[in-house]
């Protein structure tokens, strides 16, 4: 049920129809409330609320523990720097999913991440997957070329930009490392506002496509060096659609460790 909005039983509470941590969080990551603004006093939001202090304090406390806000003794609530968020907390990675408006430097910082990391962890896929991993990746990528295919369609529900992430996820999991597949499923959300904006901006999708082909059957025949270059590849590809070329010009020496994955 959308944040906000009421249910019809008629035996919940008001407090039970209304998750006011969810209101606030929606309000900071769509920029009502920008970093530094000061949000509405406890009693303005009981008023609002039509709840009690106490269910108040609970609901920003758990955005205090979230790091979006802080609270200072005679100054009030603000919305904490973006650095303070904790990106990593499947909470806060939910309501980035759900409410998040374009931010820049959000952009920047997660791309920054998938080039310093999904290369290595392609290595580490192709040295590591399984039948099912490889099935998984297939699978992913089957459903792109799909919904590419049919434009106005969901093939099987999913549209081209989900199966785009479940791709790169199933990379993660095909390293067979708990880390970085733990990191992948916290992470899924910030990716897919990655992914939705470069595959949206892109001319045409025929070059990224055939680069995840490459990546794909790189893992496929096991060669871990042909893996992580394609990886680059995909990369640098969704640099040049987002405008961020900048961050995939670096050194790219990878060494993948002699014991990994499992």
């Amino acid at each position: 049920m959308p944040a906000g909005q009421t249910s019809n039983d008629p035996n919940n509470t008001r407090e039970a129809r209304v998750d006011i941590a969810e209101v606030l969080a929606e309000a900071i990551f769509s920029g009502q409330y920008r970093i530094g603004d000061t949000i509405p006093r406890e009693v303005d939001l009981c008023t609002r609320f039509g709840v009690s202090r106490s269910t108040v304090r609970s609901a920003l406390q758990k955005l205090v523990n979230a790091g979006l806000l802080v609270r200072v003794s005679g100054q009030g609530t603000r919305v904490c720097e973006l650095a303070s968020w904790h990106l990593l907390d499947p909470q806060v990675s939910a309501w980035m999913a759900r409410y998040a408006q374009p931010n820049p430097r959000l952009q920047r910082e997660v791309f920054a991440f998938r080039v310093a990391v999904e290369p290595f962890v392609a290595g580490l896929a192709a040295r590591h997957a399984t039948a099912s991993d490889l099935l998984a990746i297939e699978t992913a990528y089957e459903g792109m070329i799909r919904a590419l295919e049919q434009p106005d369609l969901r093939w099987q529900g999913q549209s081209h930009d989900d199966y785009d992430v479940a791709f790169h996820e199933a990379i993660f999991a095909a390293s067979h490392n708990l880390i970085w597949a733990q990191i992948s499923h916290v992470l899924k959300p910030a990716i897919a506002l990655i992914v939705e904006r470069s595959n949206h901006s892109a001319g045409e999708l025929d070059d990224s496509m055939a680069r995840h082909c490459q990546m794909m059957e790189a893992i496929r025949l096991r060669q871990p060096e042909t893996a992580i270059a394609a990886a680059f590849a995909v990369l640098e590809r969704t640099g040049r659609d987002l405008g961020m070329e900048d961050i995939i010009r670096q050194p790219r020496s990878i060494s993948l460790p002699s014991i990994g994955g499992a």
